[in-house]
């Protein structure tokens, strides 16, 4: 039972991930009726609404980061408490930005002006590429992580003009130059 726990609390963070995500007024799957396992086009109505998008890659970096502070903060924790709490507080993000305030800020002051949140499915989407990045950082340590996390920085920009670090500085920072540049003026 001991070795399980983490286990089946991370079970219970997911559960109740799934459940805020309900009452928050996610659908299960794509209103349009079709499942795609990835959906490229972040200009389009199916950005979020499936299994992964470009997005995703930026959930691979949370889960450098959620492992590296909980590597940080408890160093003598088991690797699998580790990983429950990095996942777990990927499922807090989840029921966070998927809140209609952050939704209504993403709508008004970045590209997204017709986001309308994640779908269910798409938030798990999001926790498999945390659990990725969590398994990445473990095995490339700290320098070749951050340099990984640069890499992915850098060709999201170059691809859709987006990134981790400009969807934190325009949901707390807007500028009018960076989504100029987003929306290709």
């Amino acid at each position: 039972m001991k070795k399980s726990l983490p286990w089946l609390v991370l079970a219970g963070a997911l559960a109740a991930m799934t459940v805020f995500l309900r009452l928050q007024g996610r659908i299960w799957t794509c209103a349009c009726g079709y499942i795609l396992f990835w959906s490229g086009d972040i200009h389009s109505a199916d950005n979020s609404q499936h299994l992964f998008d470009p997005y995703t890659f930026t959930h691979v970096i949370h889960g450098f980061w959620f492992m590296g502070m909980a590597h940080l903060l408890w160093p003598r924790l088991t690797e699998s408490w580790k990983a429950s709490i990095a996942l777990s507080a990927e499922a807090l993000w989840e029921v966070i930005e998927n809140s209609t305030i952050v939704i209504e800020r993403y709508r008004s002051e970045t590209i997204s002006i017709g986001y309308t949140g994640d779908t269910i499915l798409n938030s798990f989407g999001d926790v498999v590429a945390c659990v990725v990045g969590a398994v990445v950082a473990r095995k490339l340590g700290l320098v070749r992580t951050l340099i990984l996390t640069a890499i992915i920085e850098v060709l999201l920009l170059l691809t859709i003009r987006d990134s981790l670090l400009l969807n934190i500085i325009m949901l707390f920072f807007p500028m009018d130059a960076i989504r100029a540049w987003q929306a290709g003026s």
